[in-house]
């Protein structure tokens, strides 16, 4: 058996230091290797920030919350750069929203120059520095597009087309009762916003003068040979069917029919004797103090003309006290320009100015509204057709508190 000695005496000097040196080197690349063992795991290992949820819309631009109303008809072109700001309900004006764009205002109108008549718009009033509305209608309903503080932004060509300034319109919308609506959205959150008033409804409203005339003919105004709808209408006519259409319509109301004057009273007028025709509705119209005469202290109104065609003033002038029942109101001139906006108001008849004024109070109902449609202009003394006289007949009342042809053709039933 070797001894340790002998074993040290068998190996060489230059063998026990290579093996000292294999030794060494042995042991540093253990140590190393317990160092860095993290290091060679980390490549595979899974990276620690996926372990964490992600937090749902943490790092991801969202949406800002919307505000709509149904409030244009589903084929109302919008301008495609323009955002909806707000949305109000007034009789007065009816539907009105209000929108801004970058674009100016003649852009505006230049995309329902053209898009409206595509639409089966017709387009009533082109935009004019004087008077910068656009409107236009189509079956019962009137829209109107306008700056909102009445007059152009600057700037307004299109050469200012980098403009810095934000052009703010309005659509407002008329008679938009019962129409499929499109839904427009806003860029402001209005989570707080208040739904929009409504009125008591009416009878369905007729699409057409066709069907005004149709439902005033079934109850006795009209016949047959004096329905065409374009057919200018007489004084003497529109007197007639007046009183007719009233006191069938308020049939349910005796307190409220227009007494029919007969023959043995005295004549209000030097042109409408006992004798005539239309003696009992004229003279009863004048003993109500219904339109003018010298019983209700009018000494310039001697003669009635009968034979005269009506006019739009004169027909708003009997029609509206049968409508509001009560006084009307003092009226001047700039109360008139104020809330009708008529350009042409100083040409209105005195007379007529106060009968003008409680029509617009009369809100969607008001005879000017059903009959004209939205305009800016009056023209009080143009002749009136019978399509004219038959949509203003067709309804009796102030606001939605009234009564129509309709109502009356029901009764009936």
């Amino acid at each position: 058996m070797l001894t340790l000695a002998q074993l040290r005496i068998g190996i060489s000097h230059p063998d026990k230091r290579l093996l000292l040196r294999c030794l060494t080197i042995s042991l540093l690349f253990i140590v190393s290797g317990c160092n860095a063992g993290t290091s060679f795991q980390n490549p595979f290992a899974p990276d620690p920030k996926l372990k964490e949820p992600l937090a749902v819309g943490s790092n991801v631009s969202q949406t800002p919350a919307t505000s709509s109303s149904n409030t244009l008809p589903t084929d109302f072109p919008l301008y495609p750069q323009a955002k909806l700001q707000s949305t109000t309900q007034t009789p007065e004006r009816g539907i009105v929203t209000t929108w801004t764009t970058a674009d100016p205002i003649d852009f505006v109108y230049k995309f329902y120059q053209q898009e409206l008549p595509a639409k089966q718009w017709e387009i009533v009033t082109q935009p004019s520095d004087s008077n910068p509305i656009l409107t236009a209608k189509q079956a019962q309903l009137n829209v109107s597009i306008a700056v909102a503080d009445g007059k152009p932004s600057e700037p307004q060509t299109s050469t200012d087309k980098q403009q810095t300034g934000v052009t703010t319109y309005t659509i407002s919308l008329l008679g938009a009762t019962d129409v499929s609506t499109t839904t427009p959205t806003a860029t402001t959150p209005n989570p707080t916003a208040s739904p929009l008033p409504t009125t008591k409804p009416i009878a369905k409203l007729p699409t057409t003068t066709a069907d005004y005339i149709k439902d005033l003919a079934q109850i006795g105004v009209l016949t047959s040979a004096e329905s065409a709808p374009n057919r200018t209408v007489t004084r003497r006519e529109y007197a007639r069917w007046l009183v007719t259409a009233h006191n069938r319509i308020t049939g349910s109301k005796p307190t409220q029919q227009v007494k029919l004057a007969t023959t043995d009273t005295k004549p209000a007028f030097q042109d409408v004797p006992s004798t005539n025709p239309d003696f009992p509705s004229i003279q009863g119209l004048a003993e109500a103090g219904l339109i003018p005469s010298p019983l209700s202290g009018d000494a310039t109104s001697v003669l009635f003309r009968p034979d005269t065609p009506l006019t739009r003033e004169q027909m708003i002038l009997w029609k509206v006290p049968l409508d509001t029942r009560q006084p009307l109101p003092t009226a001047s001139l700039d109360a008139v320009k104020q809330t009708w906006g008529f350009q042409d108001a100083g040409k209105i008849d005195p007379k007529a100015l106060r009968a003008v004024l409680a029509d617009f109070q009369n809100g969607e109902q008001s005879n000017i509204r059903r009959a004209f449609g939205y305009t800016t202009l009056f023209q009080p003394k143009k002749t009136v057709n019978l399509g004219e006289v038959a949509t203003s007949l067709w309804y009796f009342g102030a606001n939605s508190e009234g009564l129509s042809a309709r109502d009356a053709v029901q009764a009936e039933r």
